[in-house]
């Protein structure tokens, strides 16, 4: 990393102020490593849920209202008043916020995610429903403008992978894809490391895998989004030994009712919250993200620095660091589904994963990208 040019007075702007959640723990990280390199920190939230780190000041705006609507209109508005009064060399948006210098996008545009996401429950009332449900919601209304107010106002933005940049581009057309910078999540490589064949066996055995048996993992918090009834449909048309193994998520009955009616039920396991994902990764064979929409998926690389054979739809950022053959097109083709998962259970595991040198990733491009701008003010 560079050295710093000058300390400044940054303010981050963030819903929560938290270590649960992806883009909350980012936010928590940039702050500390901010903060630890001099800078004056203000995190401007609407509630603080957790220590804040040291060195850094949370600015509490509170929360207003039941609905989701009102809330994210309260914060946008706080957030920007509390911008104003603060004073700031820099402000760093990381939420639904209209001002600031530097943007992190880490999801993607709300239009091209509801555009994406409805092929994930099935063609009928129940979709067409939940569409227009999202549609007339008056929460996607506000979201859609902020999001375009955001892209209007801000000199730089930062996108989470290649392909939100791209849906990104998308949405707004009056923005350039080179314009745009792309700086990749990165996993623990130190946590999530290779698992070892001796330690392989050993995790099996203590989850009732027996040697036969050729476990496919995914993980979910939403089954329909990522793709959980198609992998169980996929499950039926593969051999009696594979399984499939799902960690996270609630509310199960309604798969384990699709398996039991394909015969496939016993060969279907629903973990709920997994704590310890490395042993989870280190006792599959295969790891697949059937997923429908996914900004850059944390555990197709997690999975991949564990050793597994990865698998993943081209509807997921992190897809980016599969070869081509490991990636479908299509989350609901269950024959292309099932053909993919059979061909790659053949192949041998991969080889050690390294970070590409050429790839952006993690926080010290952040922490450069606010210094260099402080040193032009």
């Amino acid at each position: 990393m560079k050295p710093r040019s000058e300390r400044g007075r940054l303010a981050l702007t963030m819903p929560r102020l938290s270590r649960y959640g992806g883009a909350e723990s980012f936010a928590w990280r940039l702050a500390e490593a901010l903060a630890a390199r001099g800078h004056g920190v203000d995190f401007i939230c609407a509630r603080c849920e957790t220590e804040p780190p040291t060195g850094v000041r949370p600015v509490t705006v509170g929360r207003f209202g039941g609905l989701r609507l009102i809330k994210t209109l309260w914060f946008a508005l706080m957030a920007d008043r509390a911008v104003k009064r603060g004073g700031y060399d820099l402000v760093v948006g990381l939420g639904n916020t209209v001002n600031q210098d530097i943007l992190r996008i880490g999801g993607g545009p709300i239009s091209v995610f509801q555009q994406l996401s409805k092929r994930a429950w099935p063609a009928g009332f129940a979709r067409d429903f939940k569409m227009l449900r999202r549609r007339l919601a008056p929460v996607n209304w506000v979201i859609r403008w902020l999001d375009d107010a955001r892209m209007r106002r801000t000199r730089r933005i930062v996108c989470v992978s290649h392909l939100v940049r791209d849906w990104v581009v998308r949405a707004h057309p009056f923005l350039r894809a080179q314009d745009i910078d792309v700086v990749y999540n990165r996993p623990d490589l130190g946590r999530f490391a290779r698992v070892t064949d001796a330690e392989r066996e050993a995790l099996r055995r203590e989850a009732g895998i027996g040697p036969d048996r050729f476990v496919i993992g995914t993980a979910a918090t939403n089954f329909a989004l990522k793709g959980v009834r198609y992998l169980i449909e996929a499950l039926a048309g593969l051999p009696e030994n594979f399984e499939l193994h799902v960690a996270g998520g609630r509310h199960a009955d309604k798969y384990l009712r699709q398996a039991r009616a394909l015969g496939v039920e016993d060969r279907v396991r629903f973990l709920g919250k997994v704590d310890d994902m490395r042993s989870f990764y280190g006792r599959t064979d295969l790891f697949v993200l059937a997923t429908f929409y996914d900004a850059c998926s944390n555990a197709v690389l997690e999975a991949l620095a564990c050793g597994c054979r990865v698998v993943s739809s081209a509807l997921n950022g992190s897809a980016h660091f599969l070869p081509g053959k490991w990636v479908f097109p299509d989350p609901s083709d269950v024959d292309g589904l099932t053909s993919i998962l059979g061909r790659v259970a053949a192949e041998e595991r991969p080889g050690p994963f390294a970070w590409p040198d050429d790839v952006p990733s993690g926080l010290d491009p952040y922490v450069e990208m606010i210094e260099s701008a402080l040193a032009q003010k």
